[in-house]
């Protein structure tokens, strides 16, 4: 559906400001340009809107495809602001976010990302490192950027933002760990600007963090908005996994670890030693137990810390979860098609042949009390 605006309503020339702002950071994107326009010309959001373009260097067609595609987006009623630049090399996602966003007017910001290659309709709910009663549920899941945005996405998340002004909003899909960033630009001004350390940053997650520490929320929208692409030379790969895991495992730390008196690890097996080795020392000092499932694990008995400066080396005993007490941090890798909980981590469908440690696992969720939703 193409809705006809009045292009005068959307300009800020005049001192007028659009109620979105969609940002565009854009680096040698020719190849998916198109069809990210496109999708921005598609939206049946009635409000005003204008599109902020920062090109970071690119050294291939992206302008002449932005400006053949302004004329289109102006005739529509989308104002369209360009800015760049022509160094020999980028400045990063988070520069060219904080250059669109200060060139933009809009009273919300509508983040989209042009960098990927094969498209893939991605869809998938996840949550991070999130509180939940007396235990907390954590996740590894790698996913790439979005770029091509549903036609009810600027309108469907506009119509959350009125009703929650601190908060960012994500939709039917990935949430903490790949955000559909949406937000007021005063509370982004409240939070502060994107980081600027260029490749290898993961500028979201650090706004994240940020955004909760400023007393903000999450608000989900519960519908589809986004396509997701993917391709080996995207710009999301340039960020390590181990930077990603210390980050948030540093932010756990603050957050919750720091309240804690004690805690037990829910696994014994390598994503749950590996939790173990990258605490701080006071964090891991308040490890009690891990446990588990498995007999074979069980049976060692404990987790000697072999690279522990300590003398003796720590040994940490390894429990049946049925004698472990709260609270506890799961501690679940994702792989494949895994498909999750709604409170934190991710198992196949009940009935679906689940392995007996998760079936162990999802009765002793319920029978805490928390809701398990499989989809």
């Amino acid at each position: 559906m193409q809705v006809s605006r009045d292009p005068a309503a959307v300009s800020p020339r005049g001192g007028r400001r659009a109620h979105v702002s969609i940002i565009l950071p854009v680096y040698n994107a020719e190849r998916w340009l198109d069809e990210c326009l496109e999708s921005v010309l598609q939206q049946d959001f009635d409000g005003s809107m204008e599109l902020s373009v920062f090109n970071d260097a690119s050294k291939d067609k992206s302008m002449s495809i932005i400006e053949k595609w302004k004329v289109t987006l102006e005739d529509s009623g989308i104002f369209v602001v360009i800015g760049g630049h022509d160094s020999p090399s980028p400045r990063g996602v988070g520069y060219s976010k904080n250059q669109a966003i200060a060139q933009s007017s809009g009273a919300y910001l509508c983040f989209l990302d042009s960098q990927e290659g094969l498209l893939c309709g991605l869809a998938c709910r996840s949550w991070t490192w999130a509180p939940c009663g007396d235990s907390l549920y954590a996740e590894s899941l790698s996913l790439a950027q979005d770029d091509v945005m549903a036609p009810q996405r600027v309108r469907l998340q506009h119509e959350a933002a009125l009703g929650h002004p601190q908060s960012v909003f994500t939709s039917n899909g990935p949430t903490v760990i790949m955000p559909t960033w949406f937000c007021s630009r005063a509370w982004f001004s409240h939070v502060g600007l994107f980081d600027e350390g260029g490749q290898g940053v993961p500028e979201d997650l650090l706004f994240f963090y940020q955004h909760l520490r400023k007393g903000g929320g999450v608000f989900r929208v519960d519908q589809s908005l986004l396509l997701y692409r993917y391709h080996p030379l995207a710009a999301t790969h340039s960020v390590l996994e181990a930077t990603i895991w210390s980050l948030r495992v540093h932010f756990l730390e603050e957050r919750v670890l720091a309240r804690w008196t004690v805690f037990t690890i829910w696994n014994a097996g390598r994503q749950g030693r590996r939790l173990y080795r990258s605490l701080g020392a006071a964090s891991r000092s308040k490890v009690v137990a891990f446990c588990d499932v498995d007999e074979n694990k069980i049976q060692k008995g404990f987790y000697c810390y072999e690279d522990s400066e300590e003398r003796p080396k720590p040994r940490v005993p390894i429990l049946h979860f049925r004698a472990a007490r709260p609270p506890f941090v799961l501690c679940v890798k994702l792989a494949g098609t895994v498909q999750g909980l709604d409170r934190g981590t991710w198992l196949p469908p009940a009935g679906s042949g689940d392995p007996p440690a998760q079936e162990s696992l999802r009765n002793v969720l319920a029978s805490r009390g928390l809701t398990i939703v499989c989809h």
